[in-house]
């Protein structure tokens, strides 16, 4: 890692390996992480606290009842192969994100575009959807509502422009692990662009010649390595292996924090662990089931004797104060409740009550947190529920496909505002797994997209998701902060609320203070 310092080549872990990296396929933080160094949107972000800046395109321009934006591209745009970028690429990625045959999952982002829902439900033609670009360097947006949040929410990955020619030689655009975002073959506008992509050992990129703000990357090259097992990353961060961790053992981080070490940052974070219920099976397609369910754990046990790292109790989905939205919803353990409440659903004293299992992706920390749950559930409500862990990808895949009970599940905020966190649950969501759907719900996430003045909008998600939280498809346990190491040679890295870091600020001093 010193040679790297005084090169500035920086080695980072990164969690999970990434199931892919197309900008549009993608939902995963590991995948976020690298992507945002490869492919820059419209819109960047400011690397102390996000706020938008210009990024591909250098300003931009809103109407005066707020529904339309006309971004100025920058003349000098290419794509990491020379070629020149235009407002065609991002019209063409647009349109790809919302081909329903893509089955994108974060394909209602962009449902905040003008028919972009119609569209991808079939219902309509591209040419009426409120994307245009009128000459190569404009590229207009028409809104169906104003969206105080749309500049934030364009520095997502599913607005990343993508090279239509590299799509198309391998063969079909819409298809999944096609080749194209192969080492050797990816092209992209970031930063930096993709070197080498070794499976389960790294992902390696170097800094993007082509790049418009070149002058301003000062590292050379990024490592980002698969971390699954935070131990393991832990002990490579001691021996000066990782610059940077994705995060930390939960077991080590007392340690850390009594011995005052200044490599150890807890940061706020807006995320929320949480398990999702799988509602199309029994007993959970019973609402009294799994309020009990979620009555008898001890969210602050949880907090205070397995995490460790601040982290905050959660009987809600949206983290406190998010873009200042606050929503009063509170709650208790309450074993008795929980009994009289299985017991109602027929399983009194858990009698009767079926093997459930409880599904977890490969970490000691998930670990821990399953064997608490497991135990509570045993103690209070006599049930038994197995536990078993998969690896990444393999949980993922099993997630889509619904073959689960109870799933541990996270939520990390795309942008700052309550709907990335309560549009999920919404019926035409990809992320929501539960199998519960709710019109009311629906009704509400709609009309909050209608709505000018905050207090109004936020009033509306309020309802929402008391309606979510008393149908309980979802039990949240926690909200997270961002708990990892970072040498003190890493700069211009800075504690931001949804742990993104615009990689071309981040540097290495070799001489640091």
């Amino acid at each position: 890692m010193e040679s790297g310092t005084s090169t500035q080549v920086l080695h980072a872990g990164n969690g999970l390996e990434p199931q892919d990296l197309d900008p549009h396929i993608i939902t995963g933080i590991s995948e976020i992480r690298i992507l945002s160094a490869l492919f820059e949107g419209l819109v960047g972000q400011d690397p102390k606290d996000l706020s938008p800046v210009p990024g591909a395109a250098s300003g931009w321009d809103v109407s005066e009842n707020g529904r339309t934006y006309t971004f100025h591209l920058r003349e000098n745009l290419k794509w990491s192969n020379g070629k020149q970028l235009s407002s065609k690429d991002f019209d063409y990625s647009f349109q790809r994100m919302l081909n329903p045959n893509l089955g994108a999952s974060n394909s209602y982002l962009l449902f905040v575009l003008k028919n972009a829902k119609a569209y991808f439900e079939g219902q309509t033609e591209w040419e009426n959807v409120g994307v245009k670009s009128p000459d190569p360097n404009t590229l207009v947006l028409e809104l169906e509502n104003p969206t105080p949040y749309l500049l934030r929410l364009l520095a997502h990955p599913a607005w990343f422009p993508i090279p239509k020619s590299v799509l198309s030689e391998f063969g079909e655009p819409l298809g999944r692990a096609t080749g194209w975002t192969r080492a050797g073959k990816l092209v992209s506008n970031g930063p930096f662009e993709l070197t080498d992509w070794r499976i389960n050992e790294n992902v390696h990129m170097t800094r993007n010649e082509q790049y418009w703000d070149k002058a301003t990357t000062r590292l050379k090259e990024i490592y980002f390595y698969p971390t699954e097992s935070k131990e393991s990353e832990e002990r490579a961060f001691r021996r000066g292996q990782l610059h940077l961790t994705e995060a930390m053992p939960a077991s080590k981080v007392g340690y850390y924090r009594d011995q005052k070490n200044p490599s150890l940052q807890i940061d706020p974070y807006l995320g929320t662990f949480y398990l999702q219920l799988n509602t199309r099976k029994q007993p959970l397609t019973d609402r009294r089931v799994r309020r009990a369910l979620s009555l008898v754990l001890d969210r602050r046990l949880i907090v205070e004797k397995i995490t460790q790292g601040k982290q905050q109790p959660a009987w809600h989905f949206t983290p406190p104060g998010i873009a200042g939205y606050d929503p009063k919803i509170t709650g208790e353990k309450n074993s008795a409740e929980a009994k009289r409440l299985l017991a109602e659903a027929g399983f009194e004293n858990g009698e009767g009550f079926p093997v459930l299992t409880y599904l977890y992706n490969t970490s000691e920390n998930n670990k821990a947190i399953a064997e608490a749950l497991q135990q509570m559930w045993q103690s209070s409500l006599g049930i038994h529920i197995e536990l078993t862990n998969q690896e990444w990808k393999v949980f993922t895949q099993t997630r889509e496909t619904g073959d689960f009970d109870l799933l541990r599940s996270s939520w990390i905020a795309d942008y700052e505002d309550p709907s990335t966190f309560l549009d999920v649950w919404t019926s035409q969501s990809g992320n929501n797994f539960t199998g519960w759907t709710s019109k009311e719900y629906d009704q509400l996430i709609q009309a909050t997209q209608s709505k000018a003045v905050e207090s109004e909008r936020f009033a509306l998600f309020e309802s929402a998701e008391k309606l979510l939280i008393n149908e309980q498809p979802i039990i949240p346990i926690y909200f997270y902060t961002s708990v990892y190491l970072k040498h003190n040679s890493v700069k211009g890295y800075y504690p931001t609320l949804l742990n993104y870091h615009p990689w071309k600020f981040v540097y290495l001093d070799s001489n640091p203070e």
